[in-house]
C-alpha cells in the first residue's frame, strides 16, 4: 500500500555522467591483469567492479583446466584494472553482493572431497575471508541472493544434487528438504521473491523462500546448454539463444510468472551460445558476443543486438571491438556496460589432447542509446551524504537523532533513476540488513522521482548514523544515514 509522504524533496546533489562515446557503440578500455573466461564480475557499492575466478586455459580432452586464484578491480574513473588479494576457494562460483557490502564466493570444484567452502570478499580491505562450509554439499554450481538477504546455494554431493540456504547474519547453512531430484540451472529471482530454475529433463522448478520448498512449473521449449536468462522490467524472463542437439540456436522465449508458462518471442538475428544478456535501464536487453555456428566449429562472434520487449524484436547494434564468448557484461553506475575477458578460441572442433580453450584479457565498454545513471538517495545537506531524507511513513518526521526509527517501523524515501512502471523491486539495505519493501513507484507530485517505502529490519544496531543504501537493477546508490533506536 502506498503511503503518501509529507516531506518535500531537498535539492538533489549534482550527478553528472561523462559519455564521450557515440551511442550504440563499443570502445576499448584497459585490459585485465589476468586473462579469464567463465569468470565473475560484481559491481561493488563504491562503483568499482570485482573480477574473480574463471579459467585461463582448458584442455578439452585432458585435465586440468587452469584457473587463477587472484582477483582484480576495475575502476571506471580510470579505466584500469588493479590487483586485489588472493582467493581461498578452488574454481569459485557466485560473486553475490550481500546487504553488508561483502561479496560471497563458494567452492565450485572441490578437489579435497570434503564439504564445499564459502568465502567473503571485504571491499574495505580487499581481503577474502573464509565463512564456513556447506552443511551437505561438496561442490556448488550456483549462488543466488534472495530478497530477504539470504543466499540459495545449489550443488551436489555423493548422494546427488541438493540445495542449501546460507544466512549471512546468522552465518549458518541449512539444507532444503524437498530437493526435486533433477538437475536445475540458471536460478533467477522473480519479482515476487520466488526463484525460477530451469531443467533440461522434465518440468522446471520454482523455489519459494517463504515455505522453503520446490514445486514444478512448465519447461523451456528448447536447449541442451542453458541459455542466458534476463529478468525484464515487466517481470517476465527472457531466454535467448543457447545450444541444442542441432547446434547453437537463435530462438528466444519468455517465461510469464503469472501463468507459469513459456512462449516464443522474436528470434535473434544470429544463432549464438555463451553470450551475455544485460538488462539496460530503459528496459531493453543488450545481447553481445557468444559462439556462432559454422559447420563443426563455433567461431566467436563480435556482433551484438538489442531486444525490445515492446516490439518482441531484436535489432543489431554496434559490434564488439573483440569477438568473444564466455565473457561477462556488467551494467555500471554510469549506464555503460563493461565487457571483460572471455575466449576467442573457436569451439566445437577440438579432437586431440593438444587442443585447448584459452582466455583473453581485453575489456571494452558499451554506450547505450539511453544512458541512465545509478539511483541516487537524497540527503538533508543536498550533497547525497550524511543524514538521509528518510522519514516515518505515518508521521512524516525525519528518522534523525531527535526522532530515531525503531524496528518494524515503515519508512519512506525518494530516489532517482528507477524505471517508470517497472515491477522489479529495489533492494534497501539498512545497517547491513535487507529491508522488506512495502511500496515502490512514482513519487506523488514529483515527476522523475520514485518513492520507496520499506520496513526497518529487526536486529539493526542502534546509533545516530546507521547506513542506508538502495540497489536497483544491480546498481547501488550513494549511502546516507538514519538514526535507529
Amino acid at each position: 500500500m502506498k503511503i503518501v509522504s509529507v516531506v518535500l524533496i531537498p535539492t538533489l546533489f549534482a550527478a553528472t555522467v561523462a559519455m564521450a562515446q557515440p551511442a550504440g557503440t563499443f570502445t576499448a578500455t584497459g585490459s585485465m591483469i589476468t586473462p579469464r573466461f567463465g569468470h565473475m564480475a560484481t559491481l561493488l557499492p563504491n562503483g568499482k567492479v570485482l573480477i574473480a575466478g574463471g579459467l585461463t586455459v582448458c584442455f578439452l580432452l585432458a585435465q586440468p583446466c587452469i584457473g587463477p586464484n587472484g582477483a582484480e578491480l576495475y575502476d571506471p574513473t580510470t579505466g584500469a584494472f588493479t590487483a586485489t588479494r588472493t582467493m581461498n576457494t578452488t574454481r569459485p562460483i557466485g560473486g553475490v553482493l550481500l546487504a553488508n557490502g561483502k561479496v560471497l564466493f563458494a567452492e565450485g570444484y572441490n578437489l579435497n572431497g570434503g564439504l564445499a567452502s564459502v568465502e567473503l570478499y571485504d571491499p574495505t580491505n580487499g581481503v577474502f575471508n573464509r565463512a564456513g562450509n556447506a552443511a551437505t554439499l561438496a561442490n556448488l554450481s550456483t549462488a543466488t541472493l534472495l530478497n530477504d538477504g539470504r543466499v540459495l546455494l545449489i550443488g551436489w554431493s555423493k548422494a546427488g544434487g541438493g540445495a542449501e540456504i546460507y544466512d549471512p547474519v546468522a552465518e549458518t547453512f541449512s539444507p532444503v528438504a524437498n530437493w526435486p531430484g533433477q538437475e536445475l540451472w540458471s536460478p533467477l529471482v522473480l519479482t515476487g521473491g520466488a526463484v525460477l530454475l530451469v531443467s533440461g529433463e522434465s518440468d522446471s522448478e520454482i523455489y519459494d523462500p517463504t515455505t522453503d520448498t520446490f514445486r514444478p512449473t512448465t519447461s523451456l521449449g528448447y536447449f541442451d546448454e542453458v541459455p542466458p536468462t534476463t529478468l525484464l522490467l515487466n517481470g517476465k524472463v527472457l531466454f535467448t539463444g543457447g545450444n541444442t542437439d542441432s547446434g547453437n540456436d537463435s530462438r528466444a522465449e519468455l517465461y510469464d510468472p503469472a501463468t507459469g508458462t513459456f512462449a516464443a518471442t522474436g528470434g535473434l538475428s544470429t544463432a549464438r551460445n555463451g553470450h551475455s544478456a544485460t538488462l539496460l535501464p530503459d528496459g531493453t536487453v543488450l545481447i553481445a558476443g557468444g559462439a556462432g555456428q559454422s559447420g563443426s566449429s563455433q567461431p566467436p562472434l563480435g556482433s551484438a543486438e538489442i531486444y525490445d520487449p515492446d516490439t518482441s524484436g531484436f535489432s543489431t547494434t554496434g559490434s564488439l571491438t573483440s569477438a568473444r564468448y564466455s565473457h561477462t557484461a556488467t551494467l555500471l553506475n554510469s549506464g555503460q556496460v563493461l565487457v571483460t575477458g572471455g575466449t576467442a578460441t573457436a569451439g566445437g572442433s577440438q579432437t586431440s589432447f593438444g587442443d585447448s580453450i584459452t582466455a583473453i584479457a581485453s575489456a571494452e565498454l558499451y554506450t547505450p542509446a539511453v544512458s541512465v545513471p545509478a539511483p541516487a538517495l537524497l540527503s538533508l545537506s543536498g550533497d547525497g551524504k550524511g543524514q538521509g531524507a528518510i522519514w516515518d511513513a505515518q508521521t512524516g518526521q525525519i528518522a534523525s537523532a531527535n526522532n530515531p526509527a525503531v524496528a518494524g517501523e515503515a519508512l519512506s524515501m525518494y530516489t532517482t533513476s528507477m524505471s517508470d512502471g517497472g515491477v522489479i523491486p529495489p533492494k534497501v539495505s539498512v545497517g547491513g540488513r535487507l529491508a522488506e519493501i512495502l511500496y515502490f513507484g512514482a513519487a506523488p507530485g514529483y515527476p522523475g522521482y520514485s518513492q520507496v517505502n520499506f520496513r526497518l529490519p529487526n536486529g539493526v544496531a542502534s546509533g545516530p548514523a546507521v547506513s542506508v543504501h538502495l540497489t536497483y537493477l544491480g546498481r547501488p546508490s550513494n549511502e546516507v544515514t538514519i538514526a535507529v533506536q
